[in-house]
């Protein structure tokens, strides 16, 4: 890693932090989303759906620019969270952590919905039959055989979001220091002389990275499976 200077170190920790803010703020509404389009049958389903899903058949760089448009300083969004919370997102680590948020999040939901969908209903309505509560079903009895699940699409969520490139770029540049992140990092060196060896580096610690959090999801699927057979 002789090839790595500061610049490039701090756009891996700063990648690190972007996808660990990304995945835990997304996991939770993947959960609370992925749960109804499961369960429910409600107007508009197919819509959320659909709405769900659009990040993956939208090119990330029209994602960016419609995270710019609507939470921008100037945005109906962007200008009410400055204005009355002082928040700013765009050009921003935290409008970074959007960003690779909403990216990942369809990734997020189908890994949980297809987990809640493969929990047998049967279960679920002999806790409801002892008088159990919605609330103790999901969290006694659902959430504990779809924890496998959902782990997964936090594995998944915060692999994409480490490796958001489009839409971060969009909404909050590369600006060194502060939204530059690994792959916007790697496309900058590629654009001057005497960057491949950076470049080199920055792939290395990006294929560590992933190949280390999915063997740590592997194992911590199969540690959670063991416990919820015992």
């Amino acid at each position: 890693m002789e090839s790595l200077g500061p610049a490039e170190w701090t756009a891996i920790w700063l990648s690190l932090r972007v996808a660990v803010v990304a995945t835990i703020c997304a996991l939770p509404v993947a959960v609370a989303v992925a749960y109804p389009l499961a369960r429910k049958q409600f107007p508009g389903r197919q819509l959320l759906n659909g709405l769900v899903h659009m990040p993956l058949v939208l090119p990330p760089v029209v994602t960016g620019y419609l995270l710019l448009v609507l939470f921008g300083q100037t945005g109906p969004i962007g200008g009410f969270l400055n204005d009355t919370f002082g928040i700013t997102l765009a050009f921003r680590w935290t409008g970074a952590a959007l960003a690779a948020a909403i990216m990942a999040f369809p990734l997020m939901v189908r890994a949980i919905r297809l987990a809640i969908e493969a929990v047998d209903q049967g279960l679920e309505e002999a806790a409801s039959t002892l008088g159990a509560s919605r609330w103790r079903i999901f969290s006694t009895v659902t959430l504990p055989l779809i924890l496998p699940g959902v782990l997964a699409g936090a594995i998944l969520g915060f692999a994409k979001a480490l490796g958001e490139f489009g839409a971060t770029i969009t909404f909050v540049a590369a600006i060194p220091g502060q939204t530059q992140t690994i792959p916007s990092a790697i496309y900058g060196l590629l654009q001057v002389p005497g960057g491949e060896p950076a470049v080199v580096g920055l792939v290395v610690v990006s294929v560590i990275l992933a190949m280390g959090a999915l063997l740590i999801s592997e194992w911590l699927a199969r540690r959670m499976a063991r416990q919820v057979g015992r």
